[in-house]
């Protein structure tokens, strides 16, 4: 056989291969039903052939918003949105970014927990804005049509509340008691150790290592989870910071929401810190025990989804 005769074959060989290849690959990794899709969100979408994505929008043009005093269009970013990409057969992942006030952030986001989504940020992109307007990003990997079906939770809970109230609110339910006289023995049992009082005020400090620059930075350089508590036992708020590994958030998340503690923020505080830490602030209203359970209750599962 001569050499150009063995290359011919060698040739057409390895593109018998190489298509048999692409053609596995191609059935593996499958394609999603847009149409689907659709029908559960209730949403048209649009295609990207390039990226091989599908994508859900709904605008927020049910209340007006003004960025720094002007009427700011959906178009210019207050868009919700959905991205599915297929993976393998009917399973997909999603990342999607939701646009919401003030009293749909909470609601929504049990929503999203409640439906299997993983919540991943939580934070604003304007000043000046009135109402003011929050994101919340969302994720997930599975069968595409159990994360369009979470998607839609998420936005009927949106509507939910606005059916309720025309108006985003200007408040979180509950009272405040004045002037502040917490009692520290009570919350000093539930979280088991001993804290800081001011001014009838409590505050209990529980210090995270990390590493940044090749130097150690922990509690005091402000890698904590605080939680501090004002007003009467009875009528108490909380607020605080979690500090956490990002495998941890999605249970605090679920943790903090179970006990009625609402979620003002998820974000990041360092950069190229090891390991990589989310920051997430919270405030609640209620019974000071009953709030100082709730966070040490996160702070278990926090723990629990470290091992």
């Amino acid at each position: 056989m001569s050499p150009l005769l063995r290359i011919s074959q060698a040739l057409v060989i390895a593109i018998g291969i190489c298509t048999c290849a692409s053609q596995v690959q191609a059935q593996q990794q499958g394609a999603l039903d847009t149409g689907r899709i659709e029908q559960i969100t209730g949403l048209k979408g649009t295609y990207s052939k390039q990226e091989d994505v599908f994508k859900v929008s709904k605008p927020r043009n049910d209340i007006k918003v003004q960025v720094d005093g002007w009427s700011m269009p959906p178009f210019m970013g207050l868009t919700s949105y959905a991205a599915f990409k297929p993976v393998h057969g009917s399973q997909a992942i999603m990342m999607g970014d939701t646009v919401l006030f003030e009293d749909e952030v909470n609601p929504a986001m049990s929503a999203a927990l409640d439906a299997g989504l993983e919540v991943t940020a939580l934070h604003n992109h304007f000043f000046f804005d009135q109402p003011k307007v929050y994101f919340m990003h969302i994720g997930g990997h599975g069968d595409a049509a159990k994360l369009a079906e979470g998607v839609r939770k998420v936005y009927d809970r949106i509507a939910e509340v606005r059916s309720a109230h025309a108006d985003p609110e200007s408040a979180f339910p509950g009272q405040i008691g004045s002037p502040s006289s917490i009692s520290p023995a009570p919350l000093e049992a539930v979280f088991g150790s001993k804290g800081q009082t001011n001014n009838g005020m409590f505050k209990v400090v529980v210090g995270r290592k990390a590493n940044m620059h090749g130097v150690a930075v922990g509690n005091e350089m402000g890698v904590n989870t605080w939680a501090a508590f004002a007003g009467t036992d009875d009528e108490a708020v909380v607020d605080g910071d979690f500090a956490m590994r990002e495998s941890e958030l999605q249970a605090v998340l679920k943790s903090m929401r179970a006990s009625g503690i609402n979620i003002v923020a998820i974000h990041q505080h360092m950069t190229d810190e090891t390991p990589r830490i989310l920051f997430l602030h919270y405030w609640g209203k209620g019974k000071a025990v009953d709030l100082a359970k709730g966070v040490k209750a996160a702070l278990d599962a926090q723990n629990a989804s470290a091992r």
